[in-house]
């Protein structure tokens, strides 16, 4: 990026304004799609524990935490600069949870029942409609609330998943 940055000093002190303004637009390409980047990885996060919630029919602490942190970061990422428009709109989640499940499989195979399951065995065990229908649940959540008040809303959700009733008595 650095690169670009002098590229766009040069043009500008040269009067080629059409090459800054073509510069200015790569780099907005290019900071959109490293949030992008970073949203898919706390959602590949939140799906692996989401996964193993459903194979497992249980939730830990360290699960929830992290689950909750996921949504939480995506919040943050997700919401642009002015405040009021997101990178990845509302209605637009589902392709990115398809390869969020395809990635998290195999991380969440190593972690299911101590290893014991290969990626092809938990992927014809995840109902993957369900998890999906899980998944936007909570991601709704980032267009409804502050990110400071998610902690606790995504707890009651939470407590409605296999053992979340356990785990938070």
């Amino acid at each position: 990026m650095t690169q670009e940055f002098i590229e766009l000093r040069q043009s500008i002190l040269e009067g080629r304004y059409d090459e800054a303004l073509e510069i200015i637009d790569d780099l907005e390409e290019m900071s959109k799609q490293a949030t992008l980047r970073k949203i898919e990885a706390f959602l590949v996060r939140l799906c692996i524990h989401l996964i193993k919630n459903q194979i497992e029919q249980r939730l830990t602490n360290s699960w929830i935490a992290s689950i909750s942190d996921s949504v939480i970061q995506i919040a943050k990422l997700n919401l642009k600069d002015n405040q009021k428009s997101y990178y990845i709109k509302a209605d637009e989640w589902q392709e990115y949870l398809d390869e969020a499940i395809a990635i998290a499989i195999r991380p969440a195979s190593a972690e299911i029942f101590d290893g014991t399951l290969k990626p092809s065995q938990i992927f014809q065990r995840i109902n993957q409609e369900l998890l999906i229908d899980i998944a936007q649940k909570l991601l709704h959540l980032t267009y409804q609330y502050q990110p400071k008040e998610l902690p606790e809303i995504i707890d009651h959700h939470l407590a409605e998943l296999p053992g979340g009733k356990d785990w938070f008595e």
